[in-house]
């Protein structure tokens, strides 16, 4: 069992993106974008690049292609930041906000077909599990 653990988190992580992505095509964002707002959202906006990019734990460079699209697509707005002229601090805008609201509503829908037949304290279970794991990653840092 604990040698399958890890390929059955990778599958349903793949699963879910997959289906996520499927459900979010008409919407025209990637998985890539879609999780980088997810990430603004719950970070707070405001975040500057550098933040959002630790917070993500993906590389600068890999963000920025990611940030310069959805800017393109007018999900997301840099403004400067007024105590460090080379920084810009990032916010979803009037569409972005929208967007989200479709991607929650998508997600949760999504999120319950999934869910279906397991219990909360199942769910409450996993999930502590899940912490768990990742408090002992993060001592092997």
């Amino acid at each position: 069992m604990r040698e399958q653990f890890p390929f059955a988190v990778a599958r349903v992580t793949r699963r879910w993106r997959k289906m996520l992505d499927e459900r979010l095509k008409d919407l025209g964002v990637t998985q890539a974008r879609w999780s980088t707002m997810f990430y603004l959202q719950e970070g707070g906006e405001g975040l500057t690049q550098r933040e959002l990019a630790s917070l993500m734990a993906i590389e600068n460079p890999t963000l920025v292609r990611l940030l310069d699209s959805l800017e393109q697509q007018e999900l997301i707005e840099r403004r400067p930041c007024p105590n460090d002229r080379r920084a810009r601090r990032l916010y979803l805008t009037k569409a972005g906000r929208a967007f989200m609201d479709e991607l929650a509503q998508r997600a949760a829908t999504l999120r319950e077909e999934m869910l279906e037949g397991i219990s909360d304290k199942e769910v409450e279970c996993t999930l502590k599990v899940f912490h768990k794991i990742m408090e002992n990653a993060e001592k092997q840092k």
